[in-house]
């Protein structure tokens, strides 16, 4: 058995170089959120470095908030600036010898997409113009993971480490109670729920059923970097390895 270890990157809150080792597929901020061209080209090379998947990031325009301010943006805008933020990285990582893998929108624009057919739709299009070889990663049973199929593109679908999950398999938003694991113990145990049983338990007490093809971690957390080694020794000592596939 094998999973996929991811975690968001180069968005300047979190040790990448030493978080890098631990995970097998990097999505790269885009510089919508957090990030820029330079920290685009360091994050690319510390991936290929390490031999892990380059992915983008891409984000609703929204510095001052961290991609977290809820916005409806008009779909063929968010077609175009998807495209623009993929298409950067593509280029950046093209230029340092390697090849983009996969795209994962970040924060709110991901959220929305777990639910608005349009905005899923416009962010697979975008992806698919770009690179129809490229994985679309989104959270698992989404209206995202859905658009990706519609457009044939290879979809990846994805659990959380550490945040909270609803009866219906969405997140609990952030702005609730429950919203994050904080016990490194229970995410632990949640997360090989998730990967081995295909079920989380919901904030309600029941359990959600979830397709987890990778988990993500987030690489901004205080003790991140304890976290990763931590879940990857769990995965280890199950045999389940981690590769990007």
């Amino acid at each position: 058995m094998k999973i996929d270890l991811n975690a968001d990157l180069g968005e300047g809150c979190g040790d990448d170089g030493a978080l890098m080792p631990l995970i097998s597929s990097a999505n790269i901020a885009c510089g919508f959120h957090a990030g820029d061209a330079q920290t685009m080209r360091e994050s690319v090379r510390l991936a290929l470095a390490h031999h892990v998947a380059i992915g983008a990031h891409p984000s609703f325009p929204d510095r001052e908030n961290f991609g977290r301010t809820a916005m409806q943006l008009p779909p063929e805008t968010v077609y175009a600036q998807t495209l623009y933020q993929a298409g950067a990285l593509a280029a950046i990582a093209r230029a340092e010898g390697g090849v983009m893998k996969h795209v994962k929108p970040h924060g709110m624009l991901y959220n929305q997409a777990a639910k608005e057919p349009l905005l899923a739709d416009a962010i697979a299009r975008a992806v698919k113009a770009l690179d129809a070889n490229l994985i679309l990663v989104g959270l698992a049973g989404s209206e995202l993971i859905r658009a990706g199929a519609h457009y044939g593109l290879a979809t990846r679908e994805e659990v959380f480490a550490d945040r909270g999950y609803l009866a219906d398999g969405s997140l609990v938003p952030r702005s609730e109670p429950g919203a994050l694991i904080e016990d490194d113990d229970e995410a632990v145990a949640r997360t090989l729920d998730m990967v081995l049983n295909g079920q989380v338990r919901s904030r309600e007490g029941g359990f959600a059923k979830v397709n987890a093809q990778t988990v993500c971690l987030h690489g901004d957390g205080a003790h991140a970097l304890a976290f990763a080694r931590r879940l990857r020794e769990a995965f280890e000592q199950r045999q389940i390895a981690i590769n990007a596939g």
